[in-house]
């Protein structure tokens, strides 16, 4: 029974329970240096940090941390992760993937609308609605702005009411009245802005931020253009998450949210955006214009908290969302092509472009032996693992045997090292889309965002004859001896 948290502060006191949030009372700028704090934190897998006082701001008005980072507990990595979906902390990261997988095949369980939300304890409308109150924060020397946007989720909705859409993207501020937003057309928020243009209208949108833990997951999920987000949510918890409407468009909110801004996507009016610190790790991307948002209302929660991520150089909560989330769609993909696979893992350490698949030993009894050898296998499972919309981010696919975890770092050095032959396991996939955000392909490639991508044959012969013995201690040796070595180990040393 997974439990769900239907707020940022429940989850908060979730963190709290497990020891891990900092709450810093020191007064701490919002100029590069709530940044660092948080940068420091992520790379070095400490408590999230909750800041308290921040300077030039009234108190009460706080700032939230790495609120989907790695954890800092050793024995629960990815404790963060599993609680904002309702599981517990020490969840395996392939388990959280099932989870996430088993969801996309469930019922859609639309939200249910109440009056009264906390999210509308203040209302902020005409001249009071600008963001001059809200800690927005500059995360990096090189970003081009103080973004707002950085773990919220945006909401739009098709002209026609048919399809609403929760997704992840750049949002600077411009001034304390105007935003601009990162819009790519092949995005699903890209689809649903190109029809408000064919209709001629300004889009309605809501820029959401801190609500229940499980929102941003779900905002960074590829799922199938025209599926809302709210409904896959409440089939993965089995009940509606609860939203109220906007106060100056018509939208529907996260009732629990923590600041909630309201107003509309012009059609014509740009302001450049960008460059930023990003997932890959890097001040990304030069300067482009963007379409602009004009602020129409504020609604916001007593003492609202921002949730903040210094986006960069892995692991981060861009990798921990789409990690999972993205690994869960490859593995009903692959799963739903009959394809022989045990696990999918989009790993986070390398910025989700290298996938890891691992397979059964048994692989050739599947699919009625199509798949006579590795190579073949391989091709067919990077054929699958490349569909967009997950396949933009990917250029590199490992494909092993399932006596690895494709979690762990030293199991997947120790296969591709050991098991894939330097030119005979590569296999190569021409003419991938990508995204504008990978910095390793040529200029001519970025102008059509299409290019190679590479699968790797880790796979060991299936025949036993031709199969080495490990000498890991789970496969060699045999059980009696193995639970003799671990009650040694159990013992109190003497």
């Amino acid at each position: 029974m997974k439990k769900h948290l239907t707020s940022l502060r429940a989850y908060l006191e979730e963190l709290r329970e497990i020891g891990d949030l900092r709450e810093i009372d020191d007064e701490v700028s919002t100029e590069l240096e709530a940044g660092a704090v948080i940068r420091y934190a992520v790379e070095n897998q400490l408590p999230a940090p909750l800041f308290n006082r921040l300077a030039g701001h009234r108190p009460g008005y706080r700032i939230l941390g790495a609120p989907g980072a790695l954890s800092s507990l050793p024995e629960a990595r990815w404790a963060r992760v599993a609680l904002s979906l309702g599981l517990e902390p020490g969840t395996h990261p392939l388990a959280i993937v099932d989870e996430l997988a088993a969801a996309l095949d469930a019922e859609p369980i639309p939200p249910v609308e109440i009056t009264d939300a906390p999210c509308q304890q203040n209302v902020l409308l005409g001249d009071e609605a600008t963001l001059d109150a809200f800690p927005v924060p500059l995360v990096h020397v090189g970003d081009a702005g103080r973004y707002l946007n950085t773990w919220g989720v945006i909401i739009v909705r098709s002209p026609d009411g048919s399809w609403t859409n929760w997704a992840i993207t750049r949002v600077m501020a411009a001034d304390s009245r105007t935003l601009v937003v990162m819009i790519n057309p092949p995005q699903d928020i890209g689809k649903i802005y190109a029809m408000w243009k064919e209709r001629g209208e300004p889009m309605p949108a809501a820029l959401v931020q801190g609500s229940e833990p499980a929102i941003p997951f779900a905002g960074g999920m590829a799922l199938p253009s025209g599926r809302d987000e709210s409904g896959y949510l409440g089939g993965y918890f089995g009940e509606p998450l609860e939203v109220t409407r906007c106060r100056t468009v018509d939208l529907q909110v996260p009732a629990s949210a923590e600041i909630v801004v309201e107003g509309h996507v012009s059609l014509d009016e740009t302001l450049p955006e960008g460059p930023m610190g990003e997932f890959f790790g890097y001040i990304s991307g030069q300067p482009r214009q963007r379409p602009v948002f004009h602020v129409s209302a504020i609604t916001h929660r007593d003492d609202p908290i921002l949730p903040v991520v210094s986006a960069g150089k892995p692991v981060e909560e861009v990798h921990t969302v789409v990690g999972p989330t993205h690994a869960a769609e490859v593995l009903r993909n692959l799963r739903g092509a009959g394809l022989p696979v045990t696990a999918a893992w989009l790993i986070p350490e390398g910025s989700c472009t290298l996938a890891a698949i691992t397979v059964p030993r048994e692989w050739r009894q599947w699919g009625g032996g199509i798949h006579t050898t590795t190579r073949m296998l391989t091709r067919a499972i990077a054929n699958v693992v490349l569909r967009p919309k997950v396949g933009f981010w990917i250029t590199r696919i490992l494909v092993l045997d399932d006596d690895l975890d494709p979690t762990d770092l030293r199991d997947l050095a120790w296969g591709f090292a050991t098991r894939c032959h330097p030119v005979q396991g590569q296999v190569l996939i021409e003419d991938q889309l990508f995204t504008p955000l990978h910095i390793i392909y040529t200029a001519a490639e970025m102008q059509t965002l299409s290019g190679p991508k590479m699968a790797y044959d880790c796979l060991l012969s299936p025949d036993a004859d031709k199969r080495p013995v490990s000498t890991a201690f789970e496969q060699n040796f045999p059980e009696h001896i193995k639970r003799r070595a671990r009650a040694l180990w159990d013992r109190p040393g003497s």
